[in-house]
């Protein structure tokens, strides 16, 4: 039988303890004396050298404490956290002033962290911290996870313990909710301290209409400071996504030359629908700030009238001619590498640029590669015109159960295509009008 020592066993002893319960309390000498009263912890976010890839365990450096009415911030490697009798001893075996000027990338717990609003990377949400918790070992002290449940804020008050003591009568228990700390992204930016970076922002890697609605939740500041931080590509895919009062803030509180750059990025009808209901003068802002063919196709669409069909289309199409194979379209295509909901429907015209008709992707594929697009398109295109009213797009969807219409003029040129989606998202916005 292998015996341990009782230097052993501290050695590989833990201890788990939450900000809540350090805060505002004292510490002491090792012979007993108080010394003061702890306001924070400062934790270094940075992976240690080596473990860049291992997950993030933010580590305490240092520890603000009040002794009267002096702040003092000192080295945390020369305290210790113990347990005795369910209570916590906070321990200082010698007191190292720090300057806290020589950690300019670290964070202050209560004051960065706590009462935050973060990101849930996993569940995709907004949350509140309500509590940290921290774990002690030999080699350090580190934050695992936050407290964003019922059970965190209860324990801030000091009432944990007693509800959940009239709750055992019931047999229930009061919900807890963790977030491990690789698991978050910190979002609220009213504090200077925290920064968000581009390279390593996990916000990123969420989908637009995730992203959209936790940006939507985030008060004014915040919400154009993580706006702000995405590429413009990204930018230009949650901006599609958020509703129009959280559309015009960003617009409207980012430079010009910002938002010029993420409406480049934006399909042009999304644009004119957006400017549509701007100022006039930033509009026409806007325009002369964007790229010539950008801002020309957007100032075509707002041309239009509401009611007409043209203020709906999208110019993002792509044609091809008649007299092409089946091979060579699909092989222009992966040339031209187009968005996939820009070739849900390609359009074919014949060699006047004359529309003649159009076909599914999945008419394409499924065709004889050989085969001409003149062999295998409909014959009798279903169309609309620029300026017919956009009520008769509806009914025309439903019939035929098309995935797109296409849109032309008199002199059958292509003007462009309505898409479903923008006739179904065009006619629930005028029901909520009503």
């Amino acid at each position: 039988m292998n015996v341990i020592n009782r230097k052993e066993a501290a050695m590989t002893s833990q201890i788990t303890f939450y900000l809540s319960q350090i805060l505002g309390r004292p510490f002491i000498s090792d012979d007993g004396v108080i010394l003061g009263k702890i306001t924070d912890f400062l934790i270094d976010p940075a992976p240690l050298p080596g473990q860049e890839t291992e997950p993030v365990r933010p580590r305490v450096v240092a520890i603000r404490v009040k002794k009267g009415s002096q702040s003092m911030v000192l080295d945390f490697s020369s305290f210790e956290i113990k347990k005795f009798k369910r209570k916590l001893r906070i321990i200082c075996m010698e007191v190292h002033t720090l300057n806290e000027i020589s950690f300019p990338n670290c964070l202050w717990l209560a004051e960065s962290i706590q009462d935050k609003q973060i990101v849930d990377i996993n569940g995709r949400k907004l949350v509140r911290v309500n509590d940290v918790r921290l774990v002690m070992i030999p080699a350090g002290t580190y934050v695992i996870a936050v407290d964003v449940g019922l059970e965190g804020l209860l324990r801030r008050w000091g009432l944990d313990r007693p509800i959940q003591r009239l709750l055992n009568s019931f047999r229930v228990s009061i919900p807890a909710k963790f977030i491990l700390w690789d698991d978050i992204e910190a979002v609220d930016f009213t504090n200077a301290s925290i920064k968000l970076s581009k390279s390593s922002s996990r916000l990123n890697t969420l989908h637009p209409s995730d992203l959209a609605d936790i940006i939507e939740e985030l008060d004014k500041t915040s919400r154009t400071f993580v706006f702000a931080s995405l590429d413009d590509e990204k930018a230009a895919d949650v901006l599609e996504e958020m509703e129009p009062h959280a559309q015009i803030h960003i617009v409207e509180s980012l430079p010009v030359g910002k938002v010029a750059d993420v409406l480049e990025k934006m399909p042009a009808d999304e644009v004119a629908d957006l400017l549509d209901v701007l100022n006039e003068d930033k509009a026409e802002e806007l325009l002369e700030e964007m790229e010539k063919t950008s801002s020309e196709e957007v100032r075509e669409l707002l041309e239009y009238s509401d009611k007409f069909v043209g203020s709906l289309m999208t110019t993002d199409y792509y044609t091809f001619n008649d007299k092409l194979t089946v091979k060579e379209t699909l092989d222009e295509l992966r040339k031209l590498k187009p968005e996939p909901e820009h070739i849900s429907t390609i359009l074919v015209t014949d060699k006047n640029d004359h529309f003649v008709s159009s076909l599914t992707l999945g008419e394409l594929v499924t065709s004889e590669p050989d085969a001409a697009l003149r062999e295998i398109m409909m014959k009798n295109p279903v169309t609309v015109y620029d300026d017919d009213k956009i009520d008769s797009l509806a009914e025309l969807i439903s019939k035929y159960h098309l995935p797109a219409i296409p849109v032309i003029n008199k002199e059958k040129q292509v003007e462009g295509i309505v898409v479903m989606e923008d006739i179904v998202d065009d006619l629930l916005s005028r029901r909520k009008t009503r």
